[in-house]
């Protein structure tokens, strides 16, 4: 599920024995972009939230344990998804409303499930369909300026009239009231503006709910430590991810001279080429169908009038898709906790999503390459390297119309194309561009179509790929894919382990792949 903070709400609890106690703001921006918590750009488009169905519940801080209350109406505007909710009269509902009047908790934050998405060519999830879950109250937003600059509020009226006492008078500022009001509250005085409160560091809880909110939020609170830090004269100390304090030597009254060294760059060139898909079932189940067609119907030339035309019946294959779980762990001592600033649980969390990226990459790499059919073998020739390539484009195309699209390659592979010299001692395809083209006839040409070259493909070099690796498939058009990738990303949880001081950490997603026209997914393999 993606949780993404919004824009400021306004809060209306009126007098009277049934107080309205109802929010009212921005559930989510359109056409903005944030960052989640697994470091993905998530942008959602007008019309991607249902404005009908089942209502979604009121949480505070994601947490489904701590239900306040329900989002009663909902209004699709050029905007943004404009909402109202009512907060329960509970316990914690009370406890709610109280922490949102007093300014605590003066944002909301929205989690879905995406059903239909897309990437955009720099990496953002694009969300044009997704299921509303549910809304959350939380403490700080992620978007600049999304706070609560005024709340309407008043007590209900007492026996006696106060003593009249003198109250400075402070200039506010209304906030922005969506179109559609659920419930008009009573009028009152509006509550003068209060000081800025002096940020106190974060506890342990309250830094993982606001990892798990992402994007600014996180920003904030970690902005919000290093001001703290600077204003009392405190030593920055940090550690590496590790898990108990004689793994972290000296914490640290060594000044920390600049960011963490980082060896591993976190990306998936095999699934960005592929496409990452939805999976149909919403990720209820363990399982699911994707047909296939086994057997086409058939037409053909009547050979005389009222003579048996062609016939032949369709046979639609039900293929079972197994959901493969990704996932690990880490704990760490109350003691790694306490006595480092969060930036080192931040640098342990970020390292173990990244990995979770990379593990995931491998996954759909290694079962690409096992659902590879081979089309020949290469020598290391120029001249080879065209008939092979072209004897695997004619297998794809074949009986089938559809052209190839992509040349996926190990790392090696990609660095012994570069090295390839033609008879005039040239390389053959100098320049990487969209593809691969060069300076010879020969790299002008596309492969694109029946009569180019094979770096007129979209080249993916990959290093999760065994060595010796060459695959030239059609993927990422939609229509005509021959391999496909699912998964659904279910994020970060926690908990605490009081017999070892420690707490626990992991993330998990499902992944799953689908070889849908595997003869088209052709391998060229090495002599």
């Amino acid at each position: 599920m993606i949780k993404l903070n919004a824009q400021a709400v306004t809060i209306d609890a009126a007098a009277g024995d049934n107080p309205t106690r109802t929010i009212t703001g921005v559930a989510v921006p359109y056409g903005e972009t944030a960052i989640v918590s697994d470091g993905t750009a998530v942008q959602i488009l007008k019309g991607a939230l249902p404005v009908e169905g089942k209502a979604p519940k009121l949480f505070m801080y994601h947490d489904s344990s701590q239900p306040v209350g329900l989002v009663t109406e909902r209004v699709d505007t050029e905007e943004g998804m404009m909402f109202a909710a009512r907060i329960s009269a509970t316990a914690a509902g009370d406890e709610a409303l109280t922490l949102a009047l007093d300014g605590v908790l003066d944002s909301v934050s929205v989690g879905i499930n995406p059903t239909r998405f897309s990437y955009d060519e720099e990496g953002t999830m694009i969300v044009t369909a997704a299921e509303w879950l549910e809304l959350s109250l939380v403490p700080i937003p992620a978007f600049a300026g999304a706070v609560i600059e005024n709340v309407l509020a008043s007590a209900q009226e007492p026996d006696t009239e106060p003593t009249p006492t003198e109250v400075e008078e402070t200039e506010t500022v209304d906030a922005v009231q969506p179109e559609a009001v659920v419930e008009a509250a009573t009028p009152t005085a509006p509550i003068p503006a209060q000081p800025k409160r002096q940020f106190s560091l974060p506890s342990a809880g309250e830094f993982m709910a606001a990892y798990h909110i992402g994007g600014d939020t996180f920003a904030n609170i970690n902005r919000g430590v290093a001001e703290f830090a600077q204003q009392n004269r405190t030593a920055l100390q940090a550690a590496a991810g590790d898990v108990l304090t004689t793994d972290t030597p000296g914490l640290l009254p060594v000044p920390v001279l600049g960011p963490l060294v980082q060896d591993l760059n976190f990306l998936r060139p095999c699934i960005e080429a592929v496409g990452a898909r939805a999976y149909p079932d919403g990720g209820t189940q363990k399982t699911f169908i994707r047909p296939t067609i086994t057997t086409h119907t058939n037409t053909g030339v009547q050979s005389s009038e009222l003579a048996p035309v062609a016939a032949r019946t369709m046979v639609i294959a039900a293929n079972s898709i197994t959901k493969s779980t990704i996932a690990g762990q880490v704990t760490l001592s109350v003691q790694d906790i306490d006595f480092t600033s969060p930036a080192a649980m931040q640098l342990i969390l970020n390292d173990l999503m990244g990995e979770a990226m990379i593990e995931s990459d491998n996954f759909c790499a290694d079962n690409l390459l096992t659902a590879a059919i081979s089309s020949g073998v290469w020598d290391g020739t120029v001249t080879d390297l065209l008939k092979s390539v072209y004897d695997a484009a004619n297998d794809i195309s074949s009986g089938r119309n559809w052209l190839p699209t992509h040349m996926f390659v190990s790392v090696d592979v990609w660095s012994q194309l570069g090295q390839l010299i033609g008879t005039d001692g040239r390389p053959v395809f100098p320049l990487i561009a969209n593809g691969l083209s060069g300076m010879n006839a020969l790299g002008a040409a596309s492969a694109a179509t029946w009569n180019g070259n094979p770096l007129g493909l979209q080249l993916v070099v990959d290093s999760n790929f065994a060595a010796k690796t060459m695959i030239i498939t059609r993927v990422g058009q939609g229509q005509g894919d021959a391999f496909e990738y699912y998964e659904q990303i279910r994020g970060l949880q926690s908990v605490e382990v009081p017999a070892l001081l420690g707490r626990t950490m992991s993330y998990h997603m499902y992944s799953s792949t689908f070889a849908a026209i595997p003869g088209m997914i052709r391998k060229i393999t090495q002599a």
